[in-house]
């Protein structure tokens, strides 16, 4: 077995004294123009996010949160990938992998992964008991940043295998959304170690008779996928083109790598018009920490750089089960017609509520859905 080391989130007192120094120096722009969120993250909400950041949040008290995971490196394709390994106190529990996406990391499952391990203790029963793996992207976070290219949706899926097996895991299941769903997806076409994957965001493809009889849902989706288009993914343009341009503004102003992350939490959640309907300021904060406090801005986007047009825009079916949990705000909204051309759908839950980011906003809900679709292929 390769070299796995403990690893503790540990930051130094000046990381921390600079950030504070950066905020306080912010050259801010005008106000928008519009009384909403329509041209971007509101002057005024930015301006009071900043102040509570570096006046009141307590890094300390939340890193102190965050290490209550036991966490690991591991040098894995001459990268160190970071990793959660919460093993459950019961016996026979079923080893879970789960990915998160952009503009995530693994603060999205800090709600998620006691429940999943020690279901006794949140209302379920011992038999929906997961070990679970919480691997940090590449260029994310505390994971490596690659100084190479090639390091797309299709490597991480083997390198993400690869760790299973390392960490002692013959057999899997796997859950994620946004890159997530793409790393997922793409371990369910290897097969490999994985048994089934758990999605809350397919990529789905409309089918011929959506495009020309449109039934309601997908004439929503298609309307969605246009919104999306038009107004919500240039953020995706500019990080799958130039993610080194943008980078350089990410990582120097803490103020500019949080508002182009707020403003996609405020987009892409099921939060009436406003973030802190559904987070908190210390969980919104807690997020962009992770990619401020590792200077991620560059690094994490080079992703769209290298996958775009790879596993994220199409590829071979998925044969393995494979279980969708479906949140109603959810970004690109696949309807199930839409999907069971790529995978072998055997679970569909409608969410009755969610939005992109479902273990962060719905953890509840989560946990069920997860817990309910493998319990169907143990």
């Amino acid at each position: 077995m390769e070299t796995i080391t403990p690893f503790t989130i540990d930051i130094p007192d000046q990381q921390l004294e600079d950030l504070r120094k950066r905020i306080e120096l912010t050259r801010w722009p005008e106000e928008e123009c519009v009384d909403d969120w329509t041209q971007g993250i509101p002057l005024s909400y930015t301006k009071e996010l900043a102040d509570y950041w570096a006046n009141e949040y307590d890094w300390r008290q939340r890193e102190t949160q965050l290490n209550r995971f036991t966490q690991f490196i591991t040098n894995i394709n001459d990268l160190d990938i970071h990793f959660v390994h919460q093993r459950s106190p019961h016996e026979n529990a079923m080893p879970l992998l789960i990915t998160h996406g952009w503009p995530g990391s693994i603060v999205e499952f800090h709600k998620v992964i006691e429940p999943l391990t020690d279901p006794t203790s949140f209302g379920g029963k011992a038999e929906d008991a997961f070990h679970v793996v919480c691997p940090t992207l590449p260029g994310y976070g505390f994971s490596g940043k690659p100084t190479k290219t090639g390091w797309g949706v299709e490597k991480i899926a083997t390198t993400w295998d690869d760790l299973m097996v390392r960490i002692g895991y013959e057999q899997y299941g796997a859950q994620g959304g946004d890159w997530g769903a793409a790393v997922t997806t793409q371990i369910g076409r290897n097969v490999g170690h994985c048994v089934g994957i758990h999605l809350n965001m397919p990529i789905g493809r409309p089918t011929p008779e959506a495009l020309q009889n449109p039934s309601e849902d997908d004439s929503h989706a298609l309307e969605r996928l246009t919104y999306y288009q038009e107004w919500d993914s240039g953020y995706s343009t500019q990080q799958r083109t130039r993610p080194q341009t943008l980078g350089y503004g990410l990582v120097d102003s803490p103020v500019g790598q949080m508002a182009w992350i707020i403003e996609k939490f405020w987009s892409w959640m099921d939060c009436d018009d406003h973030p802190e309907n559904v987070l908190t300021k210390d969980e919104l904060l807690d997020n962009v920490m992770i990619y401020w406090l590792t200077a991620s801005g560059a690094s994490s986007a080079r992703l769209y750089w290298e996958s775009f047009g790879g596993s994220f825009g199409g590829g071979e079916k998925v044969e393995i089960p494979t279980g969708v949990a479906s949140f109603p705000e959810e970004i690109l909204q696949s309807p199930r017609t839409w999907c069971e051309g790529s995978y072998n759908v055997t679970h569909w839950t409608r969410m009755p509520k969610g939005g992109h980011f479902g273990a962060f906003e719905q953890p509840e809900l989560f946990v069920e859905d997860v817990r309910k679709f493998f319990a169907s292929i143990r």
